[in-house]
């Protein structure tokens, strides 16, 4: 992963138990895991029961990849039954990696891909909190639309938080 990042292969794939050395990475990362549902994980073992209970039956979950090896995740989440015109977009990146460009251009790479394999989605959102900054400039950056604060929307980690929510629509001119 030498030179300019412009120029790193970065492609999406599935996220295998043999990628589990390269998701601890971010996985033990306090400040990585800081605005996740899960983590920080101390222990291999956990890793390995999250890949195998969470990411592998998960309908549409992806390894964020430069050159074929995994440092962060991406995740599309359907909304069941009479919502199901919309997804949940959601992505973690290894915390040397952030403010390269790199969360940025894997939303659009998803972006152009889910509209196409999932043409009953009208609508992408996603929720940020409040304190993460870097994570609402990505959207930004992809295209999304800042909706408005969510207060007090859920409770992560023991303490109330409020959540930032983005879209984009299908129809949404992409960037």
């Amino acid at each position: 992963m030498e030179g300019p990042v412009e120029f790193w292969e970065i492609s999406l794939r599935p996220l295998e138990l043999s990628d589990i050395d390269d998701f601890m990475v971010w996985a033990r990362d306090d400040k990585v895991t800081s605005f996740t549902s899960y983590g920080p994980f101390s222990r291999k073992e956990e890793g390995i029961e999250y890949i195998n209970e969470v990411v592998r039956p998960h309908e549409w979950f992806k390894a964020i990849c430069i050159n074929n090896r995994p440092i962060g995740a991406i995740s599309v989440t359907p909304f069941a039954d009479s919502a199901r015109c919309r997804g949940e977009i959601g992505y973690v990146l290894g915390s040397k990696y952030w403010g390269k460009g790199i969360a940025t251009r894997a939303v659009k790479m998803v972006v152009n891909m889910i509209f196409d394999e999932w043409p009953h989605l009208e609508r992408l959102e996603a929720l940020v909190d409040v304190e993460n900054v870097g994570s609402q400039k990505v959207l930004q950056k992809a295209g999304f639309m800042r909706e408005g604060v969510l207060r007090k929307y859920c409770i992560m980690k023991g303490k109330t938080r409020d959540m930032v929510m983005f879209s984009l629509l299908s129809t949404d001119p992409r960037i």
